[in-house]
């Protein structure tokens, strides 16, 4: 693996040397007036462990993972994949409001969230449920929480996909762009102060990364020297707004080493190639306290959300590419496939079964009751404030007055 950038010191003060002695960097004087150019390398590599019909390129960086932990990669991006076809539906349907997939994506979440330790904090933007999913998040929550029943660990108030979980270390999903950037700064600070065996991860998109949020998130994490992971996943497009629309630069990872951070660019499609550099990049980020920046490159092959259509601003050839040629999932099954551990039987068993697992929670959601609207006004103060009750009182008085467009019944009492 090829980590850029590292973790700058200033130099000792000696005034007999004919060198800058600028405290904020540390460089050579030049005679010749020359710009530098953006572009100084051919572009940081991609690092990668399987080609595209799944072997292992190198043997050195065979993660060399069990029959069963592989199988549960796999079944877990299959999982992830069949929630996802099941719950878009269910929005075109009317059944819920809103729903983002993972499509193409989900070897970046597993394949992270396998190199992490349970107790590392997980900050996501919204396209990582696969994480929550490799953790134990069960399907009921996931349903719950996007039909925002009384099961939902969120009491209903949050829109769709927007999951968390206390105990899982996932803090909950909130719909601004790169807020959880400098949230993760500042835990991953808290976490060196405790100095416990413990690491902070953040997932953000290359759109994400334009925000003000990140720079003072890569700031502050470097120059207070905090064991993060930044994990931007780098799917081509941010909604509708391409990469070269985007930056300029080399992508994301060119950021890293003007931050002084250490960063590498992996082959987001290849599950392996995610799980070394997040192990790698784990490690060292609690043992040498300082944050680690890996770009993983990957294709969204779904719509942005059900609220896009992406057929608008870009081909449907372009999309059957990545879905045929280059997925996440059909390159780890020819992994399995080729060392006996998977056949076609194998695959009918499992998608009959996955499909049947999620549609039973899928329908035990929808038949639960929405949450108790008392919840509304709880969980901000530990005593309600007048202000609070005041708008608790106008509710009911409005929900009684036009009781026939508020059919209580189908809320939890």
């Amino acid at each position: 693996m090829l980590l850029c950038g590292a973790v700058h010191r200033q130099q000792p003060f000696d005034s007999s040397l004919e060198k800058p002695q600028f405290p904020g960097a540390s460089a050579e004087f030049v005679d010749q007036l020359e710009f530098i150019q953006p572009n100084v390398i051919s572009g940081i590599p991609v690092y990668r462990v399987m080609d595209r019909q799944g072997n292992i390129i190198n043997p050195s960086q065979d993660p060399q993972l069990s029959k069963e932990t592989v199988l549960n990669f796999y079944q877990k991006m299959t999982l992830l994949n069949t929630m996802d076809r099941i719950l878009y539906e269910s929005q075109r349907q009317g059944r819920i409001s809103f729903y983002m997939t993972n499509y193409g994506e989900e070897g970046t979440h597993i394949g992270s969230a396998a190199a992490l330790d349970p107790n590392d904090l997980v900050f996501g933007q919204y396209r990582e449920a696969g994480v929550l999913m490799y953790r134990g998040f069960p399907l009921d929550k996931f349903m719950a929480q996007c039909y925002a029943n009384a099961d939902d660990l969120g009491k209903g108030r949050q829109m769709p996909v927007h999951y968390g979980s206390r105990d899982l270390n996932f803090v909950t999903i909130s719909s601004p762009l790169a807020t959880q950037i400098p949230q993760a700064a500042g835990a991953a600070y808290a976490v060196k102060r405790e100095n416990i065996n413990r690491a902070v991860i953040c997932y953000f998109g290359e759109g994400a990364a334009s925000e003000g949020d990140a720079h003072a998130g890569f700031n502050f994490s470097a120059t207070l020297e905090c064991p993060l992971i930044f994990f931007c996943r780098n799917n081509g497009y941010a909604i509708s707004t391409p990469t070269n629309e985007q930056y300029r630069g080399d992508g994301i990872a060119a950021r890293g080493p003007g931050y002084g951070m250490l960063s590498i660019r992996v082959d987001g499609n290849d599950v392996f190639a995610v799980y070394n550099a997040t192990k790698e990049a784990r490690r060292r980020a609690v043992a040498e306290n300082q944050p680690f920046l890996i770009e993983a490159m990957t294709y969204r092959i779904g719509h942005h959300s059900t609220s896009d259509d992406s057929s608008a601003y870009r081909s449907v050839d372009e999309v059957n590419y990545w879905d045929k040629q280059d997925h996440p999932i059909s390159r780890l099954r020819h992994y399995m496939t080729a060392r006996g551990w998977w056949s076609e039987d194998d695959e009918r068993s499992w998608r009959k079964q996955s499909r049947k697992t999620v549609m039973e929670a899928f329908e035990t959601a929808e038949r639960r009751l929405k949450p108790n609207p008392e919840l509304l006004f709880t969980d901000v103060y530990l005593e309600m404030t007048p202000s609070l009750e005041k708008q608790r009182e106008s509710l009911w008085r409005h929900v009684q007055q036009y009781k026939e467009h508020y059919p209580l019944d189908l809320y939890d009492k």
